[in-house]
């Protein structure tokens, strides 16, 4: 069964996690070594209680990151699930917050981060749907 499962999820849904997973990365990657780069956003991060904030927003990412290799090595249709689930609540609400609270050195408009945000909401619950597909269809099989 464990073969069959692997066989089911596309490439392209594999791909768009990958790529979800390198953006979580940098985000680590600057929450818990590059508060340089934090600072440059408009973030301050001294003091307890700012740098107790960053580290738990590192952590809760890190979390995320450590799920979406998971189900990607597992290639589990329902696994997968969750994750893309995780994945379109936090972009849909990334979606409203940057460009409502953009940083300092955001790389584009408001506006245009806004849209980004609904084309990548968008291709995460396309790659839902094909994944509850499968996830039904082997709920069928068996």
């Amino acid at each position: 069964m464990s073969q069959d499962i692997k066989t089911k999820i596309p490439l392209w849904v594999n791909v768009v996690q990958v790529i979800l997973i390198l953006i979580m990365l940098g985000q680590v990657y600057m929450y818990f070594f590059n508060h340089q780069m934090m600072a440059d956003t408009g973030v301050a991060v001294e003091g307890n209680p700012m740098l107790n904030l960053v580290y738990e927003m590192g952590a809760r990412t890190w979390v995320m990151i450590i799920a979406s290799i998971y189900v990607i090595i597992t290639q589990d249709p329902k696994q997968f699930l969750v994750v893309l689930l995780m994945n379109i609540f936090r972009e849909s609400q990334e979606m409203i917050i940057d460009p409502l609270y953009p940083v300092l050195n955001a790389p584009v408009s408001p506006s245009a981060d806004f849209w980004i945000h609904v084309v990548i909401v968008a291709i995460e619950i396309w790659a839902f749907i094909v994944v509850f597909k499968i996830a039904k269809q082997l709920h069928y099989q068996y």
